[in-house]
């Protein structure tokens, strides 16, 4: 069993705690689970007669359970950019909005990433699952190699739904090519999940209800296949539970609350299975494991919808939060993060500490002795939270100040107690959404988690301080 023994301090960013490993690591798995809500889970607060979430649970068992922890966007791929590179993705070209299924690769490959930190020291790296990050250099043709892509990134091995479950693309990506691809000709396959053309590429279509399914399944044959005297990273990303709901026979009608909680059962069933492919390796005790998801849940209350349906039911995927994926309020940032490392993580714990996920790039780092000093141009927005994670004693909170943005572009600033928001839509952004929301308020949310009474006119002065850290750190290019 690998066990770093020491703790070493001053090494990463604002906090004192590394890790001294020379040159032993722990494997790492993130988990990142799609639109999986703050009260979505047994050990967030859901009723198990709406969902059982007990495998998702055996993290919380034997792990250290968040309570603030945020993304740094409340839709899809600004959070998986802001994850794997440990920078807020409104610092590149994309102000609003997500990648579409044939856009370009969104990361530069000459920008650092979790993956190719940790392939320089040693480990083989996957990413399996839910891509959403784009492909090639312009629009992406699914007949040709997509290239660059995971591989160029530090990733040794790739198989993904390229974009969305139930995506317009159809297929499979493994590594550079379309599973299956048998020409370039198009082939008629109707619509999708969204109402979209599929693409019509002419190879194996995907079938919604087995992909959770395949995607485990490969994860599954791929730690399999990791030899133990080198550590792995493998970068998990289900499908579930985004839109179109799909449980399979295994899952459907097995919860309390519709397809909507069948689904989180999909999802569960999968976790369950990596880490039991985990104990059979043997490689738990030497496993650093993170769960948590992309943002906050898809809160609907009227309507005919899964998510309705659930709503009635008495599930509140988001918890006491007020608002949903899309959304500037804190259910659509607030989820759940669960992290599990024996004899390093404090089993059966919980931490108040304010995190976001681009914090998980400088946090690795520390975890394998590859610190990212703050005058470097490398995960601009990313603090070292291994002392959280580690259960050790700060004398004041590591993250000072958090950036939040939604999908329309309207951004928001936590710190301590308060939130303020903007109020504004990126410029020249043709469809608005979730217009009401873009009015500037002031939230206290230690006194009014539900972001319920506006505090703008009665603390302007208050106000006025974030919205200028708030503009200082925008220009600046960074916020550590």
């Amino acid at each position: 069993m690998r066990i770093l023994k020491s703790i070493s301090g001053g090494l990463l960013l604002v906090s004192s705690v590394s890790l001294s490993v020379a040159a032993d690591r722990p494997n790492i798995v993130i988990i990142l689970a799609d639109d999986v809500g703050f009260g979505s889970l047994n050990s967030y607060g859901a009723d198990e007669a709406h969902v059982r979430t007990p495998n998702i649970d055996r993290l919380v068992k034997d792990g250290r359970r968040f309570t603030d922890a945020n993304t740094p966007s409340s839709v899809c791929s600004p959070t998986r950019y802001g994850l794997l590179t440990g920078r807020y993705d409104w610092r590149t070209s994309k102000k609003h909005g997500v990648i579409n299924t044939n856009d370009p690769l969104h990361i530069e490959t000459s920008r650092p990433t979790i993956a190719s930190v940790l392939k320089s020291v040693g480990y083989q790296t996957a990413a399996i699952g839910k891509w959403h990050l784009g492909y090639g250099t312009g629009k992406a043709d699914f007949t040709k190699p997509l290239t660059p892509g995971p591989l160029d990134l530090g990733f040794d091995y790739h198989f993904a739904v390229p974009q969305n479950h139930g995506d317009a693309s159809g297929v499979f990506v493994r590594n550079t090519e379309v599973v299956g691809l048998r020409s370039g000709r198009v082939i008629p396959v109707g619509k999708s999940a969204y109402g979209r053309d599929y693409f019509g590429i002419d190879a194996p279509q995907r079938v919604d209800e087995n992909v959770m399914d395949e995607l485990t399944t490969d994860a599954v044959r791929w730690l399999d296949q990791q030899d133990t005297d080198t550590p792995f990273f493998l970068y998990f990303a289900p499908v579930a539970i985004h839109f179109p709901y799909t449980p399979s026979d295994r899952t459907k009608g097995s919860s309390g609350s519709g397809l909507y909680g069948d689904w989180i059962h999909e999802l569960d069933l999968s976790v369950g299975r990596v880490l039991d492919t985990l104990d059979r390796m043997g490689a738990t005790d030497d496993t650093l494991v993170i769960f948590t998801s992309d943002n906050g849940g898809v809160l609907m209350t009227e309507g005919e919808r899964p998510e309705a349906v659930a709503y009635r039911a008495g599930l509140r995927c988001n918890g006491r939060w007020r608002g949903r994926k899309h959304s500037i309020y804190e259910g659509g940032f607030r989820v759940p993060f669960i992290a599990r490392w024996p004899e390093h993580v404090p089993a059966a714990t919980v931490c108040d500490e304010t995190i976001s996920l681009v914090d998980m790039f400088a946090t690795i780092a520390a975890v394998v002795d590859r610190p990212t000093l703050s005058d470097e141009e490398v995960a601009e927005d990313s603090l070292n939270v291994l002392p959280s994670l580690l259960g050790a004693s700060v004398p004041m909170p590591i993250r000072s100040s958090m950036i939040l943005h939604s999908p329309n572009g309207n951004y928001a600033i936590r710190r301590g107690p308060w939130k303020y928001i903007e109020g504004k839509a990126s410029p020249g952004l043709k469809r608005i959404s979730r217009k009401d929301e873009l009015v500037a308020a002031l939230y206290n949310l230690q006194d009014d988690p539900g972001e319920q009474n506006n505090l703008l006119s009665e603390h302007p002065d208050v106000a006025k301080i974030l919205a200028s850290l708030l503009k200082r750190q925008r220009k600046s290019g960074r916020s550590r």
